[in-house]
């Protein structure tokens, strides 16, 4: 009965040590749900924005001017891929708090999200797909343009839209994708950044839309006469489809039909550098719309 009673009274007065153990226990507990529980469910990852596009048309310079927040840097073409963190400017609110109120502590604190640059030559090109095909919390892709560059006959225009064609085709096949192990995104919003409009031979963003546009619908024709060329798809014409960007049977290529396959196109110029300095605004607001 002793022992009981002995039992009883260590339980009721317990030792400073128990109760040193017991604060340490109350104070590490939360840390390492924070640190490891959340981290491995990849709660703690910065939203990212991939930056694509040919070669020359400034991505490196755009990189460096949205992580300064001032002026780009001087740059040359880069060999791999850069990852920098980045955070939206004073009075620009990203779309997730909009709602906040304006005295909210939160509001004073810059929304971040991490910068993916990649290589444009086409021998490097594969970076900028396979962050595509494994991306890491994506919540756009800007393809930043020459807008001096994209006249009607140049080799610009031809080369970006080959290579714009491509991507939106990676995009789409990942979309229709039947696999349902395979990572797949609910919505991708891309723009298309058509940057040195300051210069006098730049074209306006409503005509860069319908030259991309018409480029676009060539290249996808040309890829089909090469298949059917080939033999590839004369008796089962899935392969065809499956190259096929866009509406399917459609004369004439158009951005709208990549919204059927969740992929959501907008084309907005602005300058890098120029005599009056950075005019990437439109650029940030977009940014701002996906975070």
């Amino acid at each position: 009965m002793s022992t009981i009673s002995d039992w009883a009274h260590a339980l009721m007065t317990p030792s400073p040590f128990a109760l040193i153990i017991a604060v340490l226990l109350a104070l590490t507990i939360p840390i390492f749900l924070h640190s490891v529980v959340f981290k491995a469910s990849g709660l703690t990852q910065l939203p990212s924005i991939l930056l694509i596009g040919p070669s020359g048309s400034g991505k490196t310079s755009l990189l460096t001017l949205f992580e300064r927040g001032t002026n780009p840097a001087q740059t040359h073409t880069s060999q791999s891929p850069i990852s920098v963190e980045c955070h939206l400017p004073v009075g620009t609110t990203a779309n997730s708090d909009k709602y906040r109120s304006t005295n909210d502590p939160a509001n004073l604190i810059h929304k971040k999200f991490l910068l993916i640059d990649t290589p444009g030559h086409g021998k490097l090109r594969h970076h900028a797909l396979d962050n595509l095909t494994n991306p890491q919390n994506l919540k756009g892709i800007i393809f930043l343009v020459d807008a001096a560059t994209l006249s009607a006959g140049d080799e610009g225009l031809r080369s970006t839209a080959d290579y714009l064609h491509d991507v939106l085709l990676m995009l789409q096949k990942r979309m229709e994708s039947k696999n349902k192990a395979a990572k797949r995104l609910k919505e991708i919003p891309m723009l298309i950044a058509a940057n040195k409009m300051d210069l006098f031979t730049a074209l306006p963003a409503a005509l860069i839309k319908s030259s991309l546009e018409t480029e676009i619908s060539r290249v996808r024709t040309s890829r089909s006469k090469g298949l059917l060329d080939s033999g590839i798809g004369m008796e089962d014409d899935s392969e065809e489809k499956d190259d096929w960007l866009g509406e399917v049977g459609s004369k004439d290529f158009k951005f709208n039909q990549m919204e059927e396959f969740d992929i959501l196109v907008e084309v907005s110029g602005g300058n890098v550098s120029g005599g009056d300095g950075p005019m990437v605004e439109r650029w940030w607001k977009w940014i701002a719309e996906r975070l």
